[in-house]
């Protein structure tokens, strides 16, 4: 299964009152894997950005004025997740002003008609009722490191929730027993592995050491009966 993990910025909240969309982050996901397959564009919004939107994520219309336009990117945009399932942190929001922003073209296209779409604010809510389940509250709850999160941005948002997704959905909220500071000054939680990584060396038991594993297992039969091992062995 494709999943792309996808968070949007905007000009301000609404885009029935006009607002755009000035950044789009999208980090794919296939069966449960980040692929290191990212996509990543700053928008033109052809309008202002709020000031009280930009105290959120930083993104000033200086910055924006040499950025291509929606209409410019759309198409690679739409190639990017087409067909794959959406996972957005309060959906709404961010399919409200995507379809908004396609509607402006032609062909119209509507996300829910190319794309399936998973909203994990509604999965930390049936996880965590009566709870915060903002991004950074997830991230403390599932030990996934915010460090660097000091301004929303589009991207690193949807890096961050790919990381919490999996962990929510996956029966799993740690991957170490100390999730305090490391011998190597880090700090605990989730750690994203390279794509490009060398693959994980498989060890296995030479014919001497089964040998003596199976002698030692014997011997455990005949003083204890039969072990869990010996149960395991036999429904294979």
């Amino acid at each position: 299964m494709r999943q792309i993990v996808l968070d949007t910025e905007t000009t301000g909240i609404d885009p029935n009152d006009g607002h755009r969309i000035i950044e789009i982050g999208c980090v794919e996901v296939v069966e449960r894997e980040l692929t290191g397959r990212n996509y990543h564009v700053y928008i033109n919004p052809e309008r202002e950005v709020e000031a009280e939107a930009i105290t959120v994520h930083g993104i000033t219309n200086e910055f924006l004025a040499d950025k291509p336009k929606f209409a410019e990117i759309a198409d690679e945009f739409f190639e990017f997740i087409k067909g794959a399932e959406l996972v957005i942190h309060n959906a709404a929001f961010d399919v409200g002003f995507i379809d908004s922003e396609f509607a402006r073209l032609k062909p119209v296209r509507k996300t829910a008609d190319h794309c399936g779409i998973v909203d994990t604010l509604a999965i930390a809510r049936a996880k965590h009722p009566g709870q915060k389940n903002n991004l950074d509250a997830l991230c403390k709850r599932y030990g996934v490191d915010n460090s660097n999160r000091d301004l929303h941005g589009a991207l690193l948002d949807a890096e961050i929730l790919a990381d919490v997704y999996l962990l929510m959905t996956g029966g799993q909220t740690a991957l170490s027993l100390d999730s305090g500071t490391g011998d190597d000054g880090s700090s605990g939680g989730l750690r994203r592995v390279s794509a490009e990584r060398r693959p994980l060396a498989v060890v296995r038991a030479s014919d001497e050491e089964a040998e003596a594993h199976e002698a030692f297992m014997v011997m455990m039969e005949k003083q204890a009966g039969e072990t869990v091992w010996s149960k395991l062995q036999g429904a294979e």
